[in-house]
């Protein structure tokens, strides 16, 4: 991989050499934009809140698992990327503006798929642009709508999504929290914390319900692919 990146780089234009430093650069402000990562991280860091085990399971393990879960959904979409742009501009049968282009298409239709009309109105009426008298429909989403207007709208639904997720994952614990506190009021122990009584019930509850399958299954199927 490393010789055939080199050997592309030689034989591109200073322009093009810059222009693939600045994707790099930006690789990772595109995962968090383009990709599920947001959601799914915002999700994993309500669960470990809700079920208040401080820093377990720690950062680094919650990004990871992000990051994976973020690579099997996008699959389809990478593939696509990888066989309509990156494999004929490697072989030198695009140049680069075009290959960007065509990256582009796939991640803007995965996009679309998850943003709703109301969000992308909003930031066409924010940008001082004409929406069609035919509405949104989807050929004028996908060739006539730029990206400046899709990512944001994209992004906003992804954390309206996330939130809704997380307040559906505090449900369940906050309800074993408030059981515990009325039931350690009952027995006159106000000096010890629920939480301490509280967090094994939940850890107990979550792991007899095999709650990492169920939460991935969620994740994974609220995405419209």
């Amino acid at each position: 991989i490393s010789s055939s990146f080199f050997n592309l780089v030689i034989a591109s234009q200073p322009l093009e050499i810059i222009i693939l430093l600045t994707l790099i650069a930006l690789l990772p402000s595109m995962l968090i934009m383009m990709t599920c990562f947001a959601r799914i991280v915002i999700v994993l860091g309500f669960l470990r809140s809700a079920m208040q085990t401080q820093n377990t399971p720690p950062n680094m393990v919650l990004t990871g698992l992000a990051l994976f879960l973020t690579i099997f959904i996008m699959a389809p979409v990478f593939g696509e990327i990888n066989e309509i742009a990156y494999q004929p501009y490697a072989n030198e049968q695009i140049d680069t503006k075009e290959a960007l282009e065509r990256a582009s298409v796939p991640l803007k239709r995965f996009m679309l798929k998850q943003t709703t009309n109301d969000d992308l109105e909003f930031f066409i009426g924010l940008a001082k642009e004409d929406i069609p008298e035919g509405g949104l429909s989807d050929e004028y989403k996908e060739n006539d709508l730029s990206l400046t207007v899709i990512i944001p709208s994209f992004m906003i639904g992804e954390l309206k999504r996330a939130f809704q997720m997380g307040f559906m994952i505090f449900l369940p614990f906050l309800i074993i929290d408030i059981v515990v506190g009325s039931t350690l009021m009952s027995m006159g122990m106000m000096m010890l914390p629920p939480a301490m009584i509280s967090m094994p019930f939940k850890i107990l509850i979550f792991v007899l319900a095999d709650g990492w399958t169920l939460m991935i299954g969620s994740i994974v199927s609220s995405y419209n692919l």
